[in-house]
């Protein structure tokens, strides 16, 4: 449980913390490309060494890995953007939403069954979200600014590429992740993403579309702690856990909604209505049923 506690705080933190980038004028893209340095560095001091090799190119798992860094760069881009230009709840909630795609996957490729208060648990998380998301007038009215058609995208882009990222981590760790690679792998994937970043940076500083500032790094720094172990505590979690995947990946981001939700509630005022509460309240229903529902 450690891990899956773990995992819903920390990736609670990375949702979160994109509101104080805002606050504080930082490049969301420049935090995120030295986020994904921070975390490979982080993941080479834990593994004790930097373990990608010539040797690791020829595993079975890299390519997978490479596939998560695209991955990683997209969505974590698209996560910032959408709780900038909508909210934190809503960025969480498109986020976790994706939770049915890895389910049906799991059914599919591992012959997981989905069915009685189980399958209750998942109608009801799908609806859980909708309601948690949801946005009333007078919410639209405390916004900074109007949102702009294009942005009404963002969350629907967020809940296919989340739920894409989900199903691949929970596939490798399934199939190829061990004790001794599990390290190995994360690093891959952070190392992929932050090639493709840094690539990017460098031509937009280039350009001049970007510039570099001190800040931006530390910004960078203080995501990527947090980051590499917030995947670490979902691999973990999944290996461990006592549940099938098609119930443990929906109680992993039922748990990361209703903790985000509630913090940004707290910490950064966004208003909650009565739909968006009783959207909470039917997260923690939606948990238990996918959690125990088979032992009802």
């Amino acid at each position: 449980m450690l891990y899956l506690i773990g995992s819903i705080i920390l990736t609670s933190y990375l949702t979160l913390a994109f509101k104080v980038c805002k606050k504080y004028n930082v490049s969301i893209f420049q935090a995120i490309v030295f986020n994904y340095i921070t975390c490979v560095v982080t993941g080479s001091v834990v593994n004790g060494s930097f373990p990608v090799n010539a040797a690791t190119v020829q595993t079975p798992w890299f390519k997978w890995a490479c596939v998560m860094g695209v991955l990683f760069v997209s969505i974590f881009n698209v996560v910032g953007l959408t709780a900038q230009k909508i909210s934190v709840a809503v960025a969480s909630v498109a986020n976790k939403l994706s939770l049915i795609i890895p389910v049906v996957l799991s059914v599919y490729l591992y012959g997981e069954t989905v069915q009685g208060w189980k399958l209750a648990g998942v109608i009801l998380a799908l609806l859980a979200v909708v309601l948690t998301c949801y946005q009333n007038k007078e919410q639209e009215a405390g916004k900074e600014a109007a949102i702009k058609k294009w942005e009404y995208f963002l969350p629907f882009i967020l809940f296919v590429g989340s739920g894409l990222l989900d199903a691949l981590i929970n596939h490798v760790q399934k199939l190829y992740v061990t004790e001794e690679n599990k390290n190995a792998y994360l690093i891959s994937g952070f190392l992929s993403a932050a090639i493709i970043g840094s690539v990017l940076l460098l031509m937009q500083y280039i350009t001049g579309k970007q510039k570099f500032a001190v800040k931006h790094l530390l910004a960078g720094i203080i995501i990527g702690v947090p980051n590499y172990f917030s995947i670490w505590c979902l691999v973990r979690f999944l290996k461990v856990s006592p549940w099938q995947s098609s119930a443990s990946i929906p109680v992993n981001n039922m748990g990361i909604v209703l903790f985000s939700s509630v913090v940004a509630w707290l910490l950064f005022k966004e208003r909650l209505s009565k739909i968006n509460w009783m959207g909470i309240a039917l997260s923690l229903a939606a948990i238990y049923l996918i959690a125990f529902g088979d032992t009802l």
